[in-house]
């Protein structure tokens, strides 16, 4: 009864969840409205920030541009995805009927105090950029300049809003494919610093132009101020293939060599043991140590247990982004399919570290099945947690609002912790005994003394790096995309790249195993997962030398953000390719003693 009734609640879960996953899917199939002719389009006015700065970002009317009184706002509903990427929608004072074109209309005329000119100026010297959204596309350009070299601060006081829209997708009615803002440069304000009073005029034009454009291409329809969607292709292309044959060849040098020396170990020991007086030596010494189990075989199961939810995570966001999910102006599709991939996916390292844990010897299963629900979500929830209160100290609109947090950890507690304790249950009740291919001795062999360059932190850099060159390339171009506002939509490529990260982590991982083991040191349990999972550092590495010298971000707040987003990347790869690194020299270690003939 307890079996079927699990099993039952767990495809009630799986349902409920993956229809969660199908409605990002309808909503973002259909996301644009069908327009009559002189219908209203209605503009958002969304966030405003420095355009050096992605995580910094303030309330478009925080600046004073035309503000409507507070009893005359008026909010777009949001979803979560939007309350997470701190969205925040105010219907603006545009007054646009569908293909009614506008010409210099006036917006709003607005008076500036001595404050108002002072937080105008260092908006301007900070190049502070502005969105729109308009029928769900972001749009958006900057409010100014400044020219350091004549100490001038110019402010745009017109719009240029320029609507590309196809009427032959349904009978009578219209749909926009693509918006974008343009400015005036004649009508350009200068602010001075001994201004101390300015009266300002906003205008704005609406231009309409028809389009045989399908609405599937209304996302990536020309170009966008948010990232321009014509990658170089084929410059691309050709620096991962380069990239890719340069680590496939040496991943085949690498195996071939470990081959050979195998081959040749098996012969010599072949030969050793036609001679009664011969010592064992190398790797076959240590065969009654090899499989001893790890210290900390809690800490260590529920590890490999997130690692192996991280890898299927991993995969199922990878396929979603070939499908189409993720794309420019669906806010918040990555966050949550991130929240809900997790939840369905918890099942997964419940039940990885209670088998291992139980196949291990452990016997405080209740204990492990916390320790892995928390060794991720915790520091995950602290980082989140200080970051969101230096956002509410700084008035950002990074600052979650409280109902998004309560539905993040809602999701956690309703669907993500129950699912590990049923995964947990399972992989504590199937889990069969540990087989060792040889008998583990009583008592631990003595390590002899190691040279400093094969102790593990040189293990851990030589793991790390050739993993690490093979992401590089598309690394750059995926921080490009996070942190310097472009648009990455090669998710192919991406998947490729991926695979081939987990083939060269298998195979250096194994190579480092056996090396270690060649010197007697068979502590390797540990020592493969975080030689795996070295490449996590190298990427928390490459997200410094990406902040100090390839990025203009600056500032505390986005530091802070930048910093802690890449903790949550780095451990994320960490325990995923550390995972990975176990098991293949797992199944490593096995398969070379099972092959020797022990008395």
């Amino acid at each position: 009864t307890f079996h079927i009734n699990m099993t039952a609640s767990m495809r009630l879960l799986h349902l409920a969840l993956w229809g969660l996953v199908a409605s990002l899917l309808i909503g973002a199939a259909s996301a644009y409205e069908k327009y009559a002719d002189g219908d209203r389009v209605i503009v958002y006015a969304n966030r405003i920030g420095p355009f050096a700065n992605p995580s910094v970002f303030y309330k478009y009317y925080s600046l004073p541009f035309c503000p409507p009184k507070e009893e005359d706002l008026k909010h777009k509903d949001q979803h979560l995805g939007e309350k997470l990427e701190g969205d925040l929608k105010v219907e603006s004072h545009h007054q646009i009927a569908f293909k009614k074109p506008v010409n210099k209309m006036e917006l709003c005329k607005v008076v500036w105090a001595k404050d108002d000119i002072v937080n105008m100026r260092q908006a301007l010297k900070e190049n502070y950029y502005f969105e729109f959204v308009l029928d769900d596309l972001p749009v958006g350009g900057f409010i100014g300049g400044y020219a350091e070299e004549t100490n001038t601060y110019a402010l745009f006081t017109h719009q240029d809003i320029h609507i590309v829209y196809n009427p032959k997708v349904v009978p009578g009615k219209n749909i926009i494919i693509h918006a974008n803002i343009s400015h005036d440069p004649h009508s350009v304000l200068e602010i001075t610093e001994d201004m101390t009073r300015l009266e300002v005029r906003f205008t704005y034009s609406v231009i309409w132009e028809e389009t045989d454009a399908d609405p599937s291409e209304r996302h990536f329809y020309g170009d966008s101020f948010f990232g321009n969607k014509h990658v170089e292709l084929e410059i691309h292309w050709l620096s991962i293939i380069n990239s890719f044959v340069l680590v496939i060849l040496l991943t085949g040098f690498l195996a071939i060599i470990l081959l050979r020396i195998l081959r040749s170990d098996f012969a010599r020991y072949a030969r050793d043991e036609e001679e009664d007086d011969t010592e064992d030596y190398g790797w076959k010494l240590v065969h009654g140590d090899v499989f001893r189990f790890p210290p900390h075989r809690s800490l260590f199961s529920a590890f490999v247990g997130v690692g192996a939810q991280f890898l299927a995570m991993t995969v199922f966001i990878l396929l979603l982004a070939i499908i189409g999910l993720y794309y420019p102006g669906n806010d918040g599709a990555l966050s949550v399919s991130a929240i809900v991939l997790y939840a369905l996916t918890a099942c997964i390292s419940g039940f990885t570290s209670n088998y291992l844990y139980k196949q291990m010897g452990g016997t405080s299963w209740t204990w492990n099945t916390v320790l892995v629900a928390t060794v991720f979500a915790l520091p995950f929830l602290v980082i989140a947690f200080v970051m969101n209160i230096v956002a509410v100290a700084y008035q950002t609109l990074n600052a979650i609002p409280f109902s998004a947090v309560l539905s993040v950890i809602a999701i956690w507690l309703l669907v993500g912790f129950p699912l590990t304790l049923i995964g947990g249950i399972t992989g504590k009740k199937v889990a069969p005994a540990f087989e060792a291919p040889v008998r583990t001795k009583n008592f631990a062999r003595e390590i002899p003394p190691i040279p400093w360059y094969r102790k593990l932190p040189i293990q851990m850099i030589i793991a790390g790096f050739l993993p690490f060159s093979a992401i590089y390339i598309e690394l750059f171009y995926i921080f490009n995309s996070v942190w310097a506002r472009g648009s990455y939509q090669l998710f192919g490529i991406l998947s490729l790249v991926f695979v081939i990260l987990l083939i060269v982590t298998a195979c250096i991982t194994i190579a480092v195993t056996y090396f270690q083991l060649a010197m007697e040191d068979w502590r390797w349990w540990w020592h493969s997962f975080v030689s795996g999972g070295a490449t996590g550092l190298f990427i928390y590495g490459y997200s410094l030398f990406y902040f100090f010298f390839r990025s203009d971000m600056n500032g505390f707040l986005q530091a802070i953000f930048y910093f802690g987003y890449m903790t949550v990347v780095s451990y994320f790869f960490f325990l995923m390719l550390g995972t990975v690194g176990f098991y293949s020299s797992l199944v490593f270690v096995r398969a070379i003693y099972r092959n020797l003939h022990m008395d």
